[in-house]
């Protein structure tokens, strides 16, 4: 078997799981502990955060992230669907900003039947894309190299967010708040 090694990754990957954070849902205790760095929880408003992924496919996959414990979009009122669609257009704007991305796959796993590994909680991925970004290594090994770290990721995606309007900027240890 050939080793790939990624040092730069260890910082991540050494930190507390997500999975360790609480007995109950993952995604409503990460906004919650106020370590918004450290669990990757780049911005937020009122009912829905924008988080890196744990495990991303690509630099700057991120999930947009109902406060609301729910499964399905069809349990949000009018405001919490007005929410996260808005943070799901900035997280698309702060990634065209930080990343030029030349398209994005989005979406959401509802459902066990769906294949997602949270599937209690509703949560849409958005990954960027580029072309050519698909290489041998997921067909011949079965394995995927993502080519930046977690905490470069957060950097950029958090200035990029800081750039928008309607934005305040919380620091770089902290998410940032967005408003209408």
């Amino acid at each position: 078997m050939d080793q790939i090694f990624t040092p730069w990754r260890m910082e991540w990957v050494s930190r507390q799981d997500w999975k360790e954070i609480s007995d109950g849902c993952v995604f409503c205790e990460i906004y919650k502990k106020g370590k918004d760095r450290e669990f990757g929880v780049i911005a937020e408003d009122e009912y829905t955060y924008v988080v890196l992924n744990n495990y991303p496919y690509n630099p700057g996959h991120v999930m947009v992230i109902p406060k609301e414990h729910v499964g399905s979009p069809t349990e949000l009122n009018e405001e919490m669907l007005v929410s996260h669609s808005r943070l799901k257009v900035r997280a698309l704007k702060a990634l065209e900003t930080a990343f030029s991305p030349q398209g994005f796959n989005t979406g959401l796993n509802l459902g066990k039947g769906s294949g997602g590994s949270i599937n209690e909680h509703m949560h849409t991925h958005i990954v960027p894309r580029w072309e050519g970004d698909t290489n041998f290594m997921p067909i011949l090994s079965d394995t995927k190299i993502v080519v930046e770290g977690m905490l470069e990721t957060y950097r950029k995606l958090h200035a990029a967010f800081a750039k928008q309007e309607g934005v305040e900027n919380k620091g770089e240890e902290k998410s940032i708040w967005v408003s209408e």
